[in-house]
C-alpha cells in the first residue's frame, strides 16, 4: 500500500506523507523530521521544531483531540464493563467502579497529547492553517 502525498501548487513542491507524518505526530515527535519534540508542555505544541525548524504554531487542533481521545476510551471502557460483568457477574460493584474510574483516567491522560500529536501531523501533511498551502501566501 503506498502513501499518498497532497501537493499545493503555491509550494516548494516537497511531498509530504500522509501516513509517516501522523505516525510521527502520534510518537509526539516533529512531523517533518521525526526527530525533534512536537510537545513543550503536555498539550502545548511548540511554535518550531529545535531539530529542523519546520514552524508548527500553525496548528490548530481546538476541540477535535478530546473528542477522539473521548471516542475511544468510551469504547475502550464500555466494552471492558460489558465483558466483565459477563465473566464475573458476582464482583462488588465498587471494585468494578474502582477499577474502571482509574481506568478511563489513565488512558484518557496517556492517548490524549497521541492524539493531538496525529492531529498536528494530518494537519501538516495536508498543509491545512498555513502549513504550507495557500492561506500562508495570502496578503
Amino acid at each position: 500500500m503506498t502513501q499518498t502525498a497532497y501537493p499545493i501548487a503555491n509550494d516548494s513542491g516537497a511531498k509530504r506523507e500522509l501516513g509517516t507524518a501522523v505516525r510521527r505526530g502520534f510518537m509526539e515527535r516533529c512531523p517533518n523530521c521525526g526527530k525533534g519534540r512536537l510537545f513543550r508542555a503536555y498539550l502545548k505544541v511548540v511554535d518550531s521544531c529545535p531539530v529542523c525548524g519546520e514552524d508548527l504554531h500553525y496548528q490548530r487542533a481546538d476541540d477535535a483531540p478530546p473528542y477522539i481521545t473521548m471516542l475511544v476510551v468510551g469504547h475502550i471502557v464500555v466494552a471492558g464493563v460489558l465483558a466483565a460483568e459477563e465473566a464475573w457477574p458476582k464482583s462488588p460493584m465498587w471494585l468494578g467502579a474502582i477499577i474502571w474510574i482509574w481506568l478511563t483516567f489513565v488512558l484518557s491522560l496517556l492517548l490524549l497529547p497521541r492524539v493531538k500529536g496525529a492531529l498536528v501531523g494530518y494537519q501538516w501533511a495536508l498543509r491545512m492553517h498555513g502549513f504550507g498551502g495557500p492561506e500562508k501566501d495570502a496578503p
